[in-house]
C-alpha cells in the first residue's frame, strides 16, 4: 500500500524495533503518526526522538497497557492482580463471550477506534509480556494452599486471571474487532520465536531449569499468537495481515558508560567482610534471600554497557557471548524495520511468517475434490437402500448447523425444490412443515435425540432430555425465559418452525435464484462458482449444499485461501 497520506499506529513504539520502524515509515510521509507505550514518559521520549525526522508529519504520544481495560491502563498489573474486585471484573472478561461494549471496555479498542489509523505496527513483545506473569508459580500457590487448606480463592483468582490463552485470545479478538470497526488496512506484527532463534539447548534462563517453563511458555504463546495471526489473515473483510518474526538477538540503541539498570533501578553496591565469611554447614539451610547479608556501600554499579533495548543492559562480554558464532548472533532494528517497510509497500521479502504458512501448510487437494464426488454418491446410494435420511448427528457443531439442516431437510421433504419454496406462503410452509413433523416420529426422534429442541409454529417446544442450546456447564443449571432469549436460542440452535422463520427461507431461495438469473445464460466460463449447474436444473433442495451457502453468504463465513 501507498503509505504516504496515511495514519500510522505504532504500538511498542518506545521500544528498539518500535523506534526504528517509526523512522523508516517517516520517509514514506505518513499523514500522522501514533507512537504507543506503557507509561507516558516513554511515549514522549519516543515522539521527541524522532520529532526532527517528522518534516510535516503529525506527531502523537498515547499510553497505557494494550492488555487492560481502558479505566485501568495506566495500573501496574500487580496492583490489579491484589485488588480482589478489579481480579474478578478481569476473571469475568476472559471468561465470558466477547460482546460488541465488552470489547469497548478495552484501552486498545478504544485508541483505535479513536485515532482509525490505516496501518498498525505491533512491536510490542506480547507473548513476553503474558508469559512473565508466570502461571507456574500462581499454580503452585494455588496447589500449596489446597494442600495446607489455606485460603484458595485469592490464589486460584489470581491463576485464573495469569492464565495465558484467555488472555491471548482476547488479546486478539478485541485488536480484530478494533480493527474493523475502524477500517484499518494492513497489520503487521513484530513476533518472537522466544529464544533468539535457539533449540531447546538455549543455555541462557532464569532459573536452576534448562530451558526453563516460563521460557518456553514465551515462545509457545508466540507460536499460538502467530496460528491465531494467520487465521486473521484469513478472515474476509480484516485487514491485511503480517509477520516478521526474528529469531535473534535484536541490538542495538545506544553504547555507553554509566550507571548499569536492572528492571529500570540501579543496582545498589554491596561489601562483605571476607574474615567473617564460613563454609555452609551440611545439614544446615540457605537463604536465597537475606537482608541481613552484606553491606550496603550507598553506591550503584556503574561500568560499560550495550543498552539493547527491551531485553535490558548487557556487558561487553555478555554482549560478545550472546551474539557469537553458533549462540544468538544478532539482527539490527534497522534491518526489522526496512524489511517491514519493503512488506507494506508491497515488496516479496520471504521474511512475512504469515505468508510463509500460507504457503507451506497443505489445502484442498484435486484428489479430495474427485474423490468428494464418489463419497456423496455411495452416501446418498445408501440412503436408498436403507430408507433414511442422514441430515445431522450433532457431532459437528455448531447446534446451528444442526437446525439448519433440519430445517432445509423438512422442506425437502414438503416441497421438494427451491422453486415451490418461492411460490409459497410462509404461513402454509410453518403449518406443513409443523404437520410433517408431528406425523414422522422417526424424523422427530432423530432431532429431540441429538439436543435439537424444535419450536412449533404455537409457540409449543419439542425437546429431549438434553439441549445443546443453551450450553449448561452443570446438570442443574437453568435459564430464566425471555422472549429475546427464546429468540437467541432459536436462532443458535433450535428448528424453528415459525412463520417469521419460513419467510427467511423463502428469502434465502429467491436470493439463491437472484444469483442465478445474475450470470448470464451463454456464460459458461469458470467465473461463477454457483451457477445453474451447481443447484441442478430441478433445483432439488440439497440441505448440506444450502447451508454451506448461508455461512459462506449470508454470515460472511467464507473460506478465502
Amino acid at each position: 500500500m501507498d503509505i504516504r497520506g496515511k495514519s500510522v499506529l505504532i504500538l511498542g513504539g518506545y521500544g528498539l524495533v518500535g523506534q526504528a520502524v517509526a523512522r523508516r515509515l517517516l520517509l514514506e510521509r505518513p499523514r500522522e503518526m501514533t507512537l504507543l507505550s506503557l507509561q507516558s514518559h516513554e511515549a514522549e521520549e519516543a515522539v521527541a526522538a524522532v520529532r526532527g525526522e517528522a518534516e510535516g508529519v503529525a506527531l502523537h504520544a498515547a499510553w497505557g497497557d494494550v492488555f487492560a481495560f481502558a479505566a485501568l491502563k495506566d495500573r501496574p498489573r500487580r496492583e490489579i492482580f491484589a485488588d480482589r474486585d478489579l481480579r474478578a471484573q478481569m476473571i469475568e472478561s476472559l471468561i465470558e463471550p466477547l460482546s460488541d461494549a465488552a470489547a469497548a471496555r478495552y484501552f486498545l479498542h478504544q485508541l483505535i477506534t479513536e485515532r482509525r489509523p490505516d496501518v498498525i505496527v505491533d512491536a510490542v513483545n506480547t507473548a513476553t509480556g503474558i508469559a512473565y506473569q508466570d502461571v507456574y508459580r500462581t499454580s503452585r500457590n494455588a496447589y500449596e494452599a489446597l494442600k495446607t487448606g489455606g485460603d484458595l480463592r485469592e490464589s486460584l483468582e489470581t491463576l485464573l486471571v495469569t492464565d495465558y490463552i484467555p488472555q491471548l485470545i482476547r488479546h486478539v479478538q478485541v485488536l480484530y474487532q478494533a480493527m474493523v470497526k475502524a477500517g484499518t488496512r494492513a497489520y503487521v506484527k513484530i513476533g518472537t520465536s522466544g529464544t533468539g532463534g535457539m533449540g531447546l539447548n538455549i543455555p541462557y534462563t532464569h532459573s536452576e531449569e534448562k530451558p526453563s517453563r516460563v521460557l518456553l511458555s514465551k515462545t509457545a504463546l508466540a507460536g499460538a499468537h502467530t496460528l491465531l495471526l494467520f487465521l486473521m489473515a484469513r478472515t474476509p473483510g480484516g485487514p491485511i495481515t503480517k509477520e516478521i518474526k526474528p529469531a535473534a538477538a535484536i541490538a542495538w540503541k545506544r553504547i555507553g558508560y554509566g550507571q548499569v539498570l536492572r528492571g529500570g533501578r540501579a543496582v545498589p553496591l554491596f561489601d562483605v567482610e571476607v574474615e567473617a565469611a564460613r563454609p555452609l554447614a551440611a545439614g544446615g539451610s540457605f537463604r536465597p534471600r537475606d537482608p541481613a547479608q552484606g553491606r550496603a556501600t550507598g553506591a550503584h554499579l556503574e561500568s560499560v554497557f550495550i543498552d539493547t533495548g527491551e531485553n535490558g543492559i548487557f556487558s561487553l562480554e555478555e554482549f560478545s557471548a550472546i551474539t557469537t558464532g553458533e549462540q544468538m548472533e544478532f539482527v539490527t532494528p534497522e534491518e526489522i524495520a526496512d524489511v517491514l517497510a519493503r512488506e507494506l509497500l508491497g515488496g516479496n521479502t520471504g521474511h512475512d511468517v504469515v505468508n510463509a504458512l500460507d504457503n507451506a501448510v497443505m489445502g484442498p487437494t484435486y484428489r479430495a475434490g474427485l474423490m468428494r464426488h464418489w463419497a456423496l454418491e455411495k452416501l446418498r446410494a445408501l440412503e436408498n437402500e436403507h430408507g433414511v435420511s442422514s441430515v445431522a448427528f450433532e457431532n459437528l457443531g455448531p447446534p446451528r448447523l444442526s437446525k439448519l439442516l433440519f430445517e432445509a431437510h423438512l422442506l425437502r421433504r414438503e416441497y421438494h425444490s427451491m422453486d415451490k419454496v418461492r411460490a409459497s406462503e410462509p404461513l402454509d410452509m410453518a403449518r406443513r412443515a409443523a404437520a410433517r413433523l408431528e406425523s414422522d416420529a422417526a424424523l422427530r426422534r432423530e432431532i429431540v435425540s441429538i439436543g435439537i429442541p424444535v419450536l412449533l409454529p404455537d409457540g409449543r417446544l419439542l425437546r429431549g432430555p438434553e439441549c445443546k442450546i443453551p450450553p449448561a456447564t452443570r446438570d442443574d443449571e437453568s435459564f430464566a425465559v425471555t422472549p429475546e432469549r427464546i429468540e437467541a436460542w432459536a436462532e443458535a440452535g433450535w428448528v424453528d418452525l415459525r412463520e417469521a422463520n419460513m419467510a427467511r427461507w423463502r428469502d434465502r431461495f429467491r436470493r439463491i435464484e437472484d444469483e442465478m438469473n445474475a450470470i448470464p445464460e451463454r456464460d459458461t466460463s469458470s467465473r461463477f462458482l454457483r451457477d445453474r449447474q451447481f443447484w441442478v436444473a430441478e433445483e432439488k433442495i440439497q440441505p448440506g449444499k444450502v447451508v454451506g451457502w448461508i455461512f459462506a453468504t449470508e454470515e460472511k463465513g467464507a473460506r478465502m485461501k
